[in-house]
C-alpha cells in the first residue's frame, strides 16, 4: 500500500471561509507594511496630507489662544521628556507658534527634568527661526526646570519668584521686564500644560485650576493613556484638550490654515503630526477591516458546523 496520505483533500474543494482562514499571515504583514509605507511615500512625495475635522475640545485650545488681547501672558508647562515626544512635540510647537503669532508674551517652566531642554529646543525651532523680533526677557523666557512636583504648584499660588527664583539664564525672576507684575499664577490669563503624566495636566486641575476657576482658564494636551482620564474634566476645568497624536494633527490644521499664506508651503516642522496620522489611520482601517473578516470567518464556520 503506497504510503501516501488518502485524507489529503483537494484545497479549492473547501469552503471559502476555510481558504481565506488558511492563508499564509505573511500576506498579513504585507498588507499592513503597505498600509504603513504607502501615506508615508505618497505624503512625502506630493507634500499633502490628509483633512482633518477638528473635534470640540481641539477647537476649544485654539479658540482659547485666539482670544487673548495682543501681549497678553501665557504659562507654558513642559511637563513631558523627549520619550513622549513622538505624541507630544508637534502639540508643543504648534502652540507655541500660535502663541508668537498672536504676539502673546509666553513664560516657559517645566516640572520634568528634562522638559527645560525640550521647551529650549521647541523656543530655537519655532521663535528663534521664524519669529526673531520677539526678544528674550520681553516677549518670552524660560524659567527652566523646577523639581517639587505639586509642591511647586502649590508654591505658584503665591509667589510665582519664590517658585521659580530664576529663569535659564541665571537672570533673577525680579530683573526680567516681563514678569515685574506677576506675583501669583492667577495673573496668568492662560495656563497651558503639555503633558505626559505625573506631575502634569491632572495634577494641574488638582493643585491650582480647582483653587483659581474663575481667574484663568486651562488648556492641555497629553498622550493618549493619559487622555482618558482627563476628559471628564472637559470643559468646566480644562477648557480645551488635545488627546495624543490626533488631537495634535486636529489642532494644528486649524493654526497652519489660520496661518496660511497664499503660494507659500508650510514648513514641514508644522506639519508632522498630520503626516503622521496618515500611516495611522489607513493602518487602523485594516486592522478593522481584518477583524470584520475573522468574525465572518467565525460565524460561517460555526454555522456550517451548526448545519
Amino acid at each position: 500500500m503506497s504510503g501516501g496520505n488518502f485524507n489529503n483533500t483537494n484545497a479549492s474543494a473547501r469552503p471559502w471561509f476555510e481558504r481565506l482562514d488558511r492563508i499564509d499571515r505573511r500576506w498579513i504583514f504585507l498588507l499592513m507594511f503597505l498600509a504603513v509605507s504607502g501615506p508615508i511615500l505618497w505624503i512625502g512625495v506630493t507634500g499633502k496630507t490628509l483633512p482633518e475635522a477638528p473635534t470640540l475640545a481641539a477647537r476649544a485650545v485654539f479658540q482659547e489662544i485666539d482670544q487673548l488681547p495682543a501681549h497678553s501672558l501665557v504659562l507654558i508647562s513642559f511637563d513631558y521628556d523627549p520619550a513622549s515626544a513622538g505624541e507630544l512635540q508637534p502639540m508643543a510647537t504648534s502652540l507655541v507658534r500660535q502663541c508668537a503669532a498672536k504676539n502673546l508674551r509666553m513664560v516657559f517652566i517645566a516640572l520634568w527634568p528634562l522638559g527645560n531642554q525640550v521647551a529650549q529646543q521647541t523656543i530655537q525651532d519655532v521663535i528663534g527661526d521664524d519669529y526673531p523680533a520677539l526678544k528674550e526677557g520681553d516677549d518670552f523666557v524660560n524659567m527652566g526646570y523646577q523639581a517639587g512636583n505639586e509642591a511647586v504648584m502649590k508654591l505658584l499660588l503665591t509667589d510665582f519668584a519664590k517658585a521659580f527664583p530664576k529663569d535659564s539664564r541665571g537672570e533673577a525672576t525680579s530683573n526680567i521686564p516681563m514678569l515685574k507684575d506677576v506675583k501669583m499664577v492667577s495673573d496668568f490669563p492662560l495656563l497651558i500644560s503639555v503633558s505626559a503624566g505625573y506631575p502634569g495636566s491632572k495634577e494641574w486641575v488638582q493643585y491650582v485650576i480647582s483653587a483659581y476657576n474663575e481667574k484663568m482658564n486651562f488648556v492641555t494636551g497629553c498622550t493618549g493613556v493619559s487622555a482618558p482620564q482627563l476628559y471628564p474634566y472637559f470643559p468646566q476645568q480644562i477648557a480645551g484638550l488635545l488627546g495624543a497624536i490626533k488631537g495634535a494633527a486636529e489642532y494644528e490644521s486649524m493654526v497652519n490654515e489660520s496661518l496660511a499664506v497664499d503660494g507659500v508651503a508650510t514648513a514641514p516642522k508644522y506639519l508632522q503630526a498630520q503626516r503622521r496620522m496618515g500611516p495611522q489611520l489607513v493602518a487602523h482601517l485594516l486592522m478593522v477591516g481584518l477583524i470584520i473578516v475573522g468574525n465572518v470567518i467565525f460565524f460561517a464556520r460555526k454555522r456550517r458546523g451548526a448545519a
